[in-house]
């Protein structure tokens, strides 16, 4: 995970497949992820300013640095990948989050999870890049069959898989009071629904809340690394509990 309060900028990422050095390949994303926008810190100080103007280009343009961000560790993990073939194949889910001037921008690739939670709702962010949720969205299994169906770890996008990926980024506005939760499915996996992020985080004790998150998890099996970062939006800027 990575964190910079004074961009309000977070990254979750979750290694892909043990054997073929998966932390390698998250380690190595969020670095390169963290140094693209240390590195376009001037462009990004520019947009930054013309949100303050609700400037529609400028918004896009952010989901494009931020997806270019995440393209470019896509490739340096690939090509990391094809130097060395004891990490060839190794790959990670990328979770991406700016928070700034009154909105919140995500990137986002693999089946990590960002969720939103105001007026005690929670609102998923980011969607799934799972086999089980392919199949859920072009209705060739039931929700029924969905919770019984084997292979739900298996994920259809990843960083690093090839030299590029289809990243899915999204903005949408950011008040102050607002809390955002990243997590990877070693959390959410354990989750009943959306509602449980809500009873766990939703009271404004983040601290507390990340804890009792990571304990639940644990509670029900607990089998899988269990990352979150909980972030709450506040006048100047956020402040975020990492777990």
């Amino acid at each position: 995970m990575h964190a910079d309060d004074a961009l309000g900028f977070y990254i979750v990422a979750d290694g892909v497949g043990g054997n073929n050095k998966g932390e390698v390949a998250s380690r190595e994303a969020i670095d390169q992820l963290s140094m693209w926008m240390a590195g376009h810190r001037k462009q990004l100080d520019i947009l930054r300013a013309q949100l303050e103007i609700d400037d529609i280009s400028a918004r896009a343009e952010i989901r494009r640095h931020l997806e270019n961000g995440v393209q470019s560790a896509c490739y340096m993990v690939f090509g990391m990948g094809q130097i060395d073939p004891g990490m060839r194949g190794m790959a990670t889910t990328l979770s991406a989050l700016l928070i700034t001037n009154g909105f919140a921008f995500a990137a986002h690739v693999g089946d990590s999870r960002v969720y939103r939670i105001r007026d005690n709702q929670a609102l998923q962010l980011t969607e799934d890049h799972t086999l089980i949720n392919y199949k859920l969205k072009h209705r060739l299994i039931t929700q029924e069959e969905a919770l019984r169906a084997a292979g739900k770890n298996v994920i259809t996008r990843a960083v690093g898989h090839k030299d590029h990926v289809q990243v899915d980024t999204v903005d949408l506005d950011a008040e102050a009071g607002d809390i955002f939760v990243m997590c990877t499915d070693g959390l959410h996996g354990y989750l009943k629904d959306p509602s449980e992020v809500v009873e766990l985080v939703g009271d404004g004790n983040i601290e507390s809340g990340a804890n009792a998150a990571i304990a639940l998890a644990n509670q029900r099996g607990g089998k899988d690394n269990i990352t979150i970062v909980v972030a709450q939006v506040f006048e100047q800027a956020p402040r975020r509990i990492m777990g």
